[in-house]
């Protein structure tokens, strides 16, 4: 049971990883910069960043030691959150994305 949770638990952390770098190419595409950078070929974890306006910044890391959302502002930091509360403000900034000719956040 718990080699199949630690396969379960893997492949998330890849499929997680692979939607970062397609929502990258989506952010860059509207012209905000962002970045996702891998360790390895095997996709086991992220460092995602975009910058949304000037001094306002979204970092989202993952990896097989767990998964945290920070946003920023003038490098100081106005949130933090892990696990699946990351995942879903993750959610809602593909969301924005998705059904928005421009981003429109509001901290």
């Amino acid at each position: 049971m718990f080699l199949r949770l630690a396969q379960q638990h893997q492949e998330f952390v890849q499929d997680l990883v692979m939607n970062l770098q397609a929502l990258t190419i989506v952010l860059e595409q509207h012209g905000y910069p962002a970045s996702c950078y891998t360790c390895g070929d095997q996709m086991k974890s992220a460092s995602f960043m975009v910058s949304l306006r000037e001094k306002h910044l979204i970092r989202f890391v993952v990896s097989d030691y767990g998964i945290t959302w920070m946003e920023l502002w003038e490098d100081r930091e106005l949130m933090k959150l892990e696990g699946a509360e990351a995942v879903k403000q993750l959610q809602e900034l593909a969301n924005i994305v998705k059904h928005s000719p421009a981003i429109q956040l509001t901290t």
